[in-house]
């Protein structure tokens, strides 16, 4: 048995342990699960053994499952010389996977699990985007089975290689949104939810003829560890520079007031935070203790005439004397505190909700595509670059973060971390993983898209096959090392190989192929290659005894 196959059993088990505390299973089953699963061959069956055994009891929430097809072969990372390209020796290196996101993110497990800090995910539920599963309803959309199908194992994979205190971000649409937060229910839990943004990225609205104006999706983000997780926040934007003042300690602006409010604001609630502060009307200073002379104002916490009391102690308020504002409000004076920035030297904000800028509008998304395809329209829905960037944020704090994308479509996740990294001088690392879909065979299903002519047409004047890959390789490629935007670093780009179909494979062992310094290991002698791979890789002794 490797020792990626035991660390997944072992994960999974734990699961099942957690789901008896949590009363969602039942003893007896969990326990009839977990000997099934100690006795499974492959990540394969272990995962799908773990899915049949799903009930989703606190729901009812169920769908018919849909199996990975199973293999014999061996699928490891064959670097693509051709695609990958290197700018500098000492810059830092990027990923991209062309293949099977399953198949990559099991490769990935041999080097990064654990590791990575944010995964941002924009699944497909479109019928022309889902592969093997897109088998369509009567609404020519997907089956959402297929879709909580496709998602599951992926996810249990997902949850493997993020970090204690790592997040995930899912964008959605509003008819899948709560099947999916379902399963992310099932696979995250949901003590690790952490919230569902409407994401507005159309103000002006959709019109689907459905009698409303469709404005946003929706993006669920989940706690690898909600204990160990801590929530980033969002640089201000340019217009709301004017609210921040700088003072010996930074930047501040006008927070909330210290008078309190709602059900135990009345003095009654707390009457030690009940007490006089004087103002000296003339310079605005404050004092708890009551002055000699005149021209000060006795202000005590007042509502419409009822008594109230303060939020800070008398203690608190000597503590943090730079952090109070008084202002003339009228006849009177009002205190308030410093809203100071929560990280860093430059003014922040918390995030919202409702998570709406015009940056994040889909026709800002195709204007920054357009400048990079010379003005031609190349995909109908691309996420926004911005969006990206602030999910980033939001997600992690860390200069060196890992960000992974195992739907990379056009490659936007990567362009957000490389912006990120240019704007804050930081080396955070995306890995995104793409399928390599037929354009062809997409543009005979869609024969009216434009997107797709496009692509097609550009594949041609590159020389290349019409793969959906080459265009995201062609995207990255230009922004990183393109005249518009140089934002630099190396990008290296594997394929899924298999020992069944590689070309060189006739006379030679998976011991020969697979190249370990592509997992982020030295080279290896002959004897340590060897139990590496066996280790790492399923199948490989059955491999060699077909031989």
């Amino acid at each position: 048995m490797t020792n990626k196959l035991k660390k997944v059993k072992a994960d999974l088990i734990a699961e099942l342990e957690k789901r008896i505390a949590d009363k969602i299973i039942e003893k007896t089953n969990a326990d009839l699960l977990k000997k099934l699963i100690e006795q499974a061959g492959t990540i394969n069956e272990a995962i799908m053994i773990a899915e049949l055994g799903t009930t989703y009891k606190r729901t009812g929430f169920h769908f018919d499952k849909r199996l990975e097809k199973m293999t014999d072969t061996i699928k490891f990372f064959k670097k693509n010389e051709k695609l990958s390209f290197a700018q500098d020796k000492n810059a830092l290196t990027h990923k991209l996977i062309i293949g099977d996101n399953y198949d990559a993110l099991l490769n990935l497990l041999i080097e990064y699990r654990g590791k990575i800090d944010v995964i941002y995910i924009d699944p497909p539920y479109g019928k022309d985007s889902m592969g093997e599963f897109a088998q369509t309803n009567y609404e020519n959309a997907i089956t959402r089975d297929n879709l909580l199908s496709m998602l599951y194992p992926r996810l249990i994979l997902a949850r493997q290689l993020l970090s204690d205190n790592g997040v995930i971000f899912c964008s959605i649409d509003d008819k899948n949104q709560a099947y999916v937060k379902g399963l992310f229910d099932e696979v995250f839990g949901e003590s690790n939810f952490q919230y569902t943004l409407s994401v507005v990225n159309n103000l002006n609205g959709n019109d689907n003829s459905s009698g409303m104006m469709e404005t946003e999706e929706y993006c669920l983000i989940y706690a690898r560890d909600k204990s160990k997780f801590t929530m980033g926040v969002l640089s201000i934007e340019d217009e709301e520079n004017n609210d921040w003042q700088k003072d010996e300690l930074g930047y501040w602006k006008l927070g909330g007031s210290l008078k309190a409010t709602g059900i135990n604001a009345p003095r009654e609630a707390r009457p030690n935070l009940f007490f006089s502060i004087w103002i000296n009307e003339k310079t605005l200073e404050w004092t708890l203790e009551k002055p000699a002379g005149i021209g000060f104002y006795h202000l005590i916490p007042l509502t419409e005439g009822k008594e109230m009391r303060w939020y800070w102690s008398k203690q608190k308020f000597e503590q943090d004397r730079n952090e109070v504002i008084v202002k003339k409000v009228g006849d009177g004076y009002s205190l308030y505190k410093k809203q100071r920035p929560a990280l860093g030297d430059l003014p922040n904000k918390r995030g919202k909700t409702t998570f709406y800028s015009p940056k994040y509008a889909t026709a800002n998304s195709n204007a920054e595509l357009k400048k990079i395809f010379d003005g031609l329209k190349m995909f109908d829905y691309p996420k926004s670059v911005k969006l990206i960037k602030d999910l980033i944020s939001l997600g992690t704090i860390k200069d060196n973060a890992v960000i992974l994308d195992f739907f990379a479509g056009s490659g936007t996740t990567g362009q957000a971390v490389l912006e990120l990294n240019e704007e804050n001088k930081q080396k955070k690392q995306f890995i995104l993983a793409q399928l390599d879909e037929d354009l062809d065979k997409a543009l005979k299903d869609n024969p009216k898209s434009e997107s797709l002519k496009n692509q097609i047409k550009l594949c041609d004047e590159l020389k290349r096959p019409h793969r959906l890959s080459e265009i995201t390789t062609e995207r990255l490629k230009r922004v990183m090392t393109g005249e518009k935007f140089k934002l630099g670093d190396n990008l290296d780009i594997y394929d899924i190989a298999t020992v069944a179909n590689f070309e060189s494979t006739k006379d030679k062992t998976p011991f020969d192929v697979i190249d370990e310094t592509l997992y982020g290991k030295e080279k290896l002698g002959v004897k340590e290659k060897i139990k590496w791979v066996c280790e790492n890789f399923e199948g490989t002794q059955k491999s060699l005894a077909d031989k």
